[in-house]
């Protein structure tokens, strides 16, 4: 097949289909990025390319990186770099289907795709943000009338490594210090909605639904513990308990809820896994906030649930790992409100965080979903990988009930 030298910014952005900038706009999207008025974009040097991660949000249409060289006034280049989301609508979501009927309208409804733009967009977000917690510069926003956008951002280089305690450690205090500054007089929702300001709503949307609804009734059914996969992973993992351990703390998970209601409430991140918490290459004390969740009041410790969890349901921390971060960023939180001069006990912050882990995190650890796949050694191994995963999550919950 021959290839052709692009000549144009449609020729060159082709891979983004209707994102496709004209010379104009793009010209203009490079300037922006590079910071010099004059420079040009080198149509040839463009190259657009998939963001190597797993999408599992439905407002989540594609992830890319564009890069390419700018032609400066004197004669030399400049590379550049940008990152491009592509977000949508629930109804445009490939698994809706999946929905029954009745469900999908309210699902389509209750889920705030244009999220993200809103926190992009938010002067007052940005100036509550504490030393050290950012927002991704935004380049340029493109809306279209079929309810989906585009959004063209930078691209951080992450830090190489693993996370330590002490990242842990400093993500929390500013989670807690974000949190504090976020409480429910002080603060509007970013997008408002009907019924957002109502303590700890979205969770419990998720709850009744995902939940509830899916994993729970998944859990019980023996015929699930039955299946080769799960089998040959629980008796690896000398799990045969957690099926009954399961059960029981989901009979308390309407109690916890009613309990998480009743606790100081604040605006959060919201999905603050270390994934969503950038650490750039060039300033590794700083994070960049991404992918910004809920947008409604929740129970204060909310966040460091995903904290806890993010980087061990990837696959890339070990569950035994959880009990030490699990103390080092329960205490850095409470500073981080201390800080802020939000006092609130350290018991109340350890429910609303344990609570919200049990609610988001412990059910659906175990990749159900994944089932349906062709069993393989691969596959086992997933299961009792989160297998520890969800033991660990059950060891830390229980003290709740």
């Amino acid at each position: 097949m021959t290839m052709t030298t692009p000549t144009s910014a449609n020729e060159a952005l082709a891979p983004l289909g209707r994102a496709a900038l004209d010379d104009a706009a793009f010209s203009e999207l490079v300037r922006t990025i590079t910071g010099d008025p004059a420079a040009r974009p080198v149509f040839e040097a463009t190259r657009v390319q998939p963001v190597p991660y797993v999408i599992g949000t439905p407002t989540t249409e594609a992830l890319l990186q564009v890069r390419g060289k700018a032609l400066l006034p004197g004669g030399e280049t400049r590379d550049w770099s940008c990152f491009v989301k592509q977000i949508q609508s629930a109804k445009w979501w490939t698994g809706i289907e999946m929905l029954p009927p009745p469900m999908r309208a309210q699902f389509i409804r209750e889920i705030p795709w244009r999220l993200e733009i809103a926190v992009l967009t938010s002067p007052s977000l940005a100036a509550l943000l504490p030393d050290g917690l950012r927002l991704t510069t935004s380049y340029r926003i493109d809306e279209y009338d079929d309810e989906r956008a585009t959004l063209w951002m930078e691209y951080v280089e992450p830090a190489p490594g693993p996370w330590g305690l002490e990242r842990f450690e400093h993500a929390a205090n500013l989670l807690g210090r974000l949190s504090a500054r976020r409480q429910m007089h002080l603060v509007e929702p970013l997008l408002p909605r009907e019924a957002v300001t109502t303590p700890g709503v979205g969770l419990r949307y998720y709850v009744n639904g995902r939940v509830l609804f899916g994993t729970v009734p998944a859990i019980a059914d023996g015929a699930t513990w039955q299946h080769p996969v799960v089998k040959a992973a629980v008796e690896a993992c000398g799990e045969s308990a957690m099926r009954a351990d399961l059960l029981a703390l989901a009979e308390q998970l309407p109690a916890v809820m009613d309990g998480l209601d009743r606790l100081p409430q604040c605006y959060q991140h919201g999905d603050a896994s270390p994934q969503n918490l950038l650490v750039p290459v060039d300033a590794p004390d700083e994070f960049v906030a991404i992918d910004w969740g809920f947008d409604c009041p929740q129970a204060v410790g909310f966040d460091l649930g995903q904290l806890l969890v993010g980087l061990a349901h990837a696959g890339e921390l070990a569950p035994e790992a959880l009990p030490a971060v699990h103390r080092v960023i329960l205490r850095a939180f409470c500073e981080g409100l201390d800080d802020e001069g939000l006092t609130v006990s350290a018991r109340d912050v350890e429910y609303g965080y344990l609570g919200s882990l049990l609610a988001r995190a412990t059910f659906t650890a175990l990749p159900l979903e994944c089932l349906a796949q062709p069993e393989s050694a691969a596959l086992v191994g997933l299961f009792a990988h989160r297998i520890r995963l969800t033991r660990t999550l059950i060891d830390l919950t229980r003290t709740l009930v």
